[in-house]
């Protein structure tokens, strides 16, 4: 027997799914895991998500504009990495494709060299050239930067030092 774990009715969990929706911008994996949580039957979560879709509280295209945005502007990942959390939410191709297009390509490419050289700096006390480079270049693949940037950028680091 289980203790402590309440289940709910249809209405209920609609309700609480509604303002767990609208606290912020919510994807369907996300809802799904949510209300396999709270003990929902197969059927009660398709007439959820159904409800939730159709009264606007759930939109996969407003949350994956949304978490690139975000993530961007606040994180400053680059877009691999953007793209492989958006690909673990299970978004389709076509909404990746429109929340890419949030970020401006000049606006990319200035978040990246501030980025780089903010790191650039913050690893000016290592000695060994190769650890530096080593220490850039991962710092940068881990946030989700194209390796083809952080070579020019790391070429153009090197050549200034010289």
């Amino acid at each position: 027997m289980t203790f402590g774990r309440k289940s709910y009715s249809i209405d209920e969990a609609k309700a609480r799914m509604e303002r767990y929706c609208a606290y912020r911008e919510r994807c369907h994996k996300e809802v799904t895991e949510k209300l396999r949580e709270m003990r929902m039957i197969p059927d009660a979560i398709d007439l959820i998500v159904h409800h939730l879709i159709t009264e606007n509280y759930l939109n996969e295209t407003r949350f994956a504009q949304a978490f690139v945005r975000g993530k961007f502007r606040i994180k400053k990942w680059g877009k691999n990495r953007l793209l492989r959390e958006l690909k673990a939410r299970d978004i389709s191709l076509y909404n990746i494709k429109l929340a890419m297009k949030e970020i401006s390509e000049t606006e990319y490419l200035e978040v990246f060299h501030e980025l780089s050289e903010k790191r650039w700096k913050q690893i000016s006390s290592e000695e060994n050239l190769q650890k530096k480079k080593r220490k850039f270049a991962d710092y940068l693949l881990y946030r989700g930067w194209e390796s083809h940037l952080i070579w020019e950028k790391l070429s153009e680091l090197v050549a200034l030092r010289s």
